[in-house]
C-alpha cells in the first residue's frame, strides 16, 4: 500500500452484479461476464464498484478530521491547479424559516471549477490517466461532464475528446470548446454518441471516462459526503436529496458515506431520497417495481437527469434500498419554482436538475421530523441553462437618468416582497 496521499492504496473492482473481482493493475470498465447477458432495453449491467483496503481505511481515523483526498484511490497531483470541492455547505435561514425545518442546509457543487459536482469524478479520471501514462481522455456528454473533462484537462494538459449529439445545449458545449476539447457533434441520440466514444477509445487508445461505464466516476463523486460530513462538524446528517438521472451522483454520495463508516468515522449512512423528474423516473419506477427497465423515452426541462436508460441504475436502487431511503418524483413546474426560490430566498442560482432536489425535500416536508437534518444537493450552477428561466422573469424598461422617473417605482424598489 502506497503512503497515503502520496503513493496508490490498494483497492479492487467488484462486480456489482456477479460479485466478481478484478484487479485494479490494469485498466477495466464493466465486467465483462455481465455484460454478455446484457438485455436490450434493460439498465446496464456490469457496473464495477471500488472498494478501498479496509486496514488502510481504519488506519485514517487517528486522524480527527477525515481528509477527502485520503480516499481517493489515486494521488492527485498538483491540488491548486484544478481545486474541485471544499463546496459550500448553506444555512439558508430564510428556507428554514418558510419551510418550518431548522435542519434545513444546501451543499452548493455549482460553484466547483466548471460549475458542476461532476468536477470530482473528472479529478479521479485525470489521476487515473496520470497514474497509467495516458494523456487523452475520451467521452460521450450532453453538457456537465464533457465541461468538467474539458476543465480537468485544460488544468492537467490532457486532451479531451468529446462526442456529443447534435442536439445538446449550446451554452455547455461552448464551455467545452473554450477549455480546448475536441468537440465532435455526431447526428443522432446521446446513446450513439456514447457508443462512438466507446469504439473510438478501443481503437485509439486513451481513458474513457464515460459515466459508471468508468467506475471512477463514481468513486470520484464521494468526496462531496465526506466534506458534508465534516462541515458538520463530525456528523451524519438524516436525510440526503440528490437529484438523479443515471444515478451515480447518487452512487458516489452512498459511498462516501459507506467509506466513512468503514473507517469508523460514523456508524450509519443517511437515507438517500433520489429526486426524480416525472417523465424521467427510470430509476424511481425501477425502486418501485424491482424491474431495471429502462424508459422509452425522457422529456424534462432538467436536461441533466433526462435520462431513460440509467448507466448506473441498477446500483442506485440497491443503495436506494440500503441507506433506507426512497424515491420522489416532481413535475416540471415544481423544479422550476424551486428554482425560483433558491434564487430568490437563499441567493443559490442552481439549474434545473440541482433545483429538482429542492423541489423533492418541499415535497417531502410534511414526512420530516422537525428534529432532523436533510442536506439538499445542489449539482450544477444556474449560469449553465439561464434559458430555463427567461419565461419566468420580466427586464423592466428603461427609464430616463432623473430623479423623478422613479415615481410609482418605490414599490418595486423598497420593501417589496421577493
Amino acid at each position: 500500500m502506497g503512503i497515503r496521499g502520496i503513493g496508490i492504496m490498494n483497492f479492487v473492482y467488484k462486480c456489482s452484479d456477479c460479485g466478481k473481482e478484478y484487479s485494479s493493475d490494469k485498466m477495466i470498465y464493466l465486467c465483462p461476464e455481465c455484460r454478455k447477458n446484457q438485455e436490450p432495453g434493460f439498465f446496464q449491467k456490469g457496473v464495477l464498484k471500488t472498494f478501498l483496503d479496509k486496514d488502510y481505511l481504519k488506519s485514517l481515523k487517528k486522524d480527527q478530521e477525515a481528509n477527502p483526498r485520503d480516499f481517493l484511490p489515486y494521488p492527485v497531483p498538483k491540488t491548486a491547479a484544478y481545486p474541485v470541492g471544499n463546496t459550500p455547505l448553506t444555512a439558508p435561514y430564510r428556507l428554514r424559516e418558510k419551510t418550518a425545518f431548522s435542519g434545513l442546509y444546501l451543499k452548493n457543487d455549482g460553484v466547483n471549477p466548471s460549475g458542476s459536482l461532476k468536477d470530482r469524478a473528472s479529478l479521479l479520471v485525470a489521476a487515473q490517466a496520470l497514474h497509467f501514462s495516458e494523456t487523452m481522455v475520451a467521452l460521450a456528454s450532453t453538457g456537465n461532464a464533457g465541461s468538467a473533462m474539458a476543465c480537468a484537462g485544460a488544468a492537467y494538459g490532457l486532451n479531451i475528446v468529446l462526442f456529443v449529439p447534435e442536439s445538446a445545449p449550446m451554452a455547455k458545449l461552448m464551455q467545452s470548446v473554450l477549455y480546448g476539447a475536441a468537440v465532435i457533434p455526431v447526428q443522432g441520440t446521446y446513446d450513439q454518441a456514447f457508443s462512438l466514444s466507446i469504439e473510438f477509445t478501443k481503437q485509439k487508445g486513451g481513458i474513457n471516462r464515460n459515466t459508471a461505464y468508468n467506475p471512477l466516476t463514481i468513486e470520484g463523486k464521494k468526496t462531496v459526503s465526506i466534506e458534508i460530513f465534516n462541515q458538520l462538524g463530525g456528523k451524519t446528517p438524516d436525510y440526503m436529496y440528490v437529484p438523479t438521472g443515471d444515478g451515480v451522483i447518487l452512487a458516489g454520495v452512498y459511498k462516501g458515506f459507506f467509506d466513512l463508516r468503514e473507517a469508523g468515522f460514523t456508524e450509519r449512512i443517511p437515507k438517500i431520497v433520489c429526486v426524480q423528474a416525472e417523465k424521467s423516473n427510470a430509476v424511481a419506477q425501477a425502486f418501485n417495481s424491482g424491474i431495471m427497465k429502462a424508459l422509452e423515452r425522457s422529456e424534462t426541462r432538467a436536461d441533466s437527469i433526462s435520462v431513460a436508460s440509467p448507466a448506473n441504475g441498477r446500483m442506485a436502487v440497491e443503495y436506494i434500498h440500503d441507506s433506507g431511503g426512497w424515491v420522489t418524483e416532481v413535475a416540471d413546474e415544481e423544479i422550476l419554482q424551486a428554482q425560483l426560490e433558491l434564487n430568490s430566498r437563499a441567493g443559490v442560482l442552481s439549474e434545473p436538475a440541482a433545483a429538482a432536489a429542492y423541489a423533492g425535500f418541499l415535497k417531502d416536508r410534511g414526512k420530516l421530523r422537525d428534529d432532523e437534518t436533510a442536506v439538499v444537493l445542489l449539482t450544477g450552477t444556474g449560469f449553465k441553462d439561464m434559458d430555463s428561466v427567461k419565461d419566468s422573469i420580466i427586464i423592466p424598461e428603461s427609464i430616463p437618468p432623473e430623479i423623478d422617473a422613479l415615481e410609482g417605482l418605490s414599490g418595486r424598489i423598497i420593501g417589496s416582497e421577493v
